[in-house]
């Protein structure tokens, strides 16, 4: 069960702010949260999860990248102890963003075996275009081409499909139609319903007018025309775009067998539980953070206590909009952040040198709000790594 707060003001480091000064920062409260699911879920969760790079791999980090792969299939064994589905190989794994395509399929055929081992855990695998380099890309044949190759991939193992945007068909589409054509295409050739994922273009620059369009409403009804006539392949859709009110409005547009996944880090809380015409399930790169208490704030709206799900999950809003500031495309720095100040890897280092991405003054900053959120499951050995990090950065903790 969740433990009542527990003082911990013992526990202090010096933390940047600001001004260039040092200052104490004594750590408020700490909770423990499960690390099991608690009772059941009456929402369907996915955790997109992170990879665990090697630091001790001989490659050039910004070209190559190394992958310790025991670490990151034990981190997705955290994550469906927990009772939450992985979304595999996605932008959270830094797809497109040090993981090319050979690697996440790599990754997404490990992922699935450690899942059949578990006799089926939830994972659901990122299928794009993202071998088809953008200026290769000459037409929407091409990127149907594309689709067609990792869709196959994923299926041959097993694997069900997240269809991701393709930066080849932002490129390369002239008009809604171009998507209506790609979409119908890949859509009639899976072998069962996908969640289409719609990233925004402050996630990636390069999806900037997707769906034909860069007036959000426009591609808005362009999307739910061509997921609502191909809904019996369509299990649901990720929106990615940190808009409470375009998530809502997107949602009472789709048909009533599709579901909505919120992927809005800023406001989950709120759209996981919904109001009186709807809700949204989730699949958040935050979960990867915050996975035991998203757990147990879950396990207590199933259990129909609204308090306490607002109570244990509202605390964590704060981290997370911290985490996907702007440039929201690398709060893939802070989710491995976490990860080492909670013991799930042994390094801050990432995939693509990444790991420089966010400054000293941000992981302070994520330091405090994971502390304020109870999300440091351990005070002691998140201090010695954070104090850790500020050393390698000239700054005495």
């Amino acid at each position: 069960m969740n433990k009542p707060a527990m003082p911990i003001s013992s526990f202090s480091l010096k933390l940047p702010v600001t001004n260039g000064a040092m200052e104490t920062y004594r750590l408020s409260a700490t909770r423990s949260f499960p690390t099991e699911l608690q009772g059941t879920l009456n929402r369907v969760a996915f955790s997109a999860a992170h990879v665990v790079s090697d630091p001790l791999g001989d490659t050039d980090p910004w070209l190559t990248a190394a992958i310790d792969w025991e670490k990151t299939i034990a981190f997705r064994e955290h994550i469906w102890n927990l009772g939450l589905g992985v979304a595999e190989a996605m932008d959270t794994a830094q797809r497109g963003m040090g993981l090319d395509w050979p690697t996440s399929l790599e990754l997404i055929q490990r992922s699935m075996r450690a899942a059949k081992a578990r006799g089926g855990a939830l994972v659901f695998s990122g299928a794009g275009t993202d071998h088809l380099a953008p200026d290769d890309a000459k037409s929407v044949d091409d990127v149907i081409r594309a689709y067609e190759e990792q869709i196959s991939a994923v299926e041959k193992v097993g694997g069900r499909i997240i269809l991701m945007a393709s930066r080849a068909l932002a490129k390369v589409a002239r008009g809604p139609d171009d998507y209506a054509k790609v979409y119908d295409y890949a859509l009639s050739q899976v072998a069962e319903p996908v969640i289409i994922h719609w990233l925004g273009d402050m996630f990636d620059p390069a999806l900037a007018g997707y769906w034909g369009s860069s007036d959000l409403d426009r591609a808005m009804d362009t999307a739910a025309g061509i997921i609502n006539a191909n809904a019996a392949k369509v299990d649901g859709v990720k929106i990615s775009l940190l808009d409470k009110q375009r998530e809502i409005d997107m949602r009472r547009k789709l048909a009533a067998s599709v579901k909505m996944y919120t992927g809005d880090d800023f406001n989950y809380a709120e759209l996981i539980a919904g109001d009186a015409q709807g809700y949204s399930h989730a699949l958040l790169g935050i979960f990867d953070a915050i996975a035991p208490a998203a757990s147990y704030a879950l396990s207590r709206l199933a259990a129909s206590d609204m308090q306490g799900f607002h109570d244990v999950l509202g605390p964590t809003v704060p981290l997370s909009r911290h985490i996907f500031r702007s440039p929201t495309r690398f709060y893939k720095t802070g989710i491995v952040f976490m990860a080492y100040l909670n013991g799930h890897q042994d390094h801050f280092t990432m995939v693509g040198g990444q790991e420089s991405a966010r400054s000293t003054l941000h992981l302070a900053e994520l330091f405090r709000l994971a502390d304020q959120a109870g999300l440091l499951a351990d005070p002691e050995l998140a201090i010695r790594r954070m104090k850790a990090v500020l050393a390698v950065h000239g700054l005495e903790a």
